[in-house]
């Protein structure tokens, strides 16, 4: 039921970002077949990100859904909630690594309000294995982006 939930989530999410992100056009529709599908992450055995990528006539498509992790006392079993599915902007395939970047501003309110968006690498690992790293992220901590990533997985829909 929670996963059908998250489906449904997702598929609702698609109308938004139709109309609101701005698409990378593909030069050929085949460019982007190795990421096109939903990409999940998980930690501690639950769902963390799941990015939803489509080609929609040679144009790049996708959103983005980050859960919250929170427990309710240190010992206690930690529990998994979705945010809020935003689209993704920007996106640039070069056939190994996709760069996108994702609004900020709604992430962590009032503080977040005039955030710049965050810059992502999703860089292909296997046909269905990939690293996610938060570029902008990294930045201002400091930290290296050369590492593999977040593990996500690739299934078709």
């Amino acid at each position: 039921m929670k996963r059908r939930s998250v489906f449904l989530c997702i598929l609702a999410m698609f109308g938004t970002a139709a109309l609101h992100a701005q698409a990378g056009v593909a030069k050929d529709a085949a460019d982007v077949t190795p990421i096109v599908g939903v990409w999940r992450a998980q930690m501690d055995g639950l769902p963390f990100i799941t990015l939803t990528l489509t080609n929609e006539n040679g144009s790049l498509q996708g959103a983005v859904l980050f859960y919250l992790h929170r427990r309710e006392a240190v010992g206690q079993p930690w529990t998994s909630t979705p945010g809020n599915p935003g689209p993704i902007f920007n996106p640039k395939f070069d056939g190994e690594t996709l760069t996108f970047q994702v609004s900020h501003r709604g992430a962590h309110p009032p503080r977040t309000l005039n955030d710049p968006p965050f810059t992502f690498r999703l860089k292909l690992i296997s046909p269905n294995k990939a690293g996610l790293v938060n570029v902008s992220e990294a930045a201002l901590t400091g930290e290296s982006t050369a590492g593999p990533g977040l593990p996500m997985e690739r299934s078709d829909f």
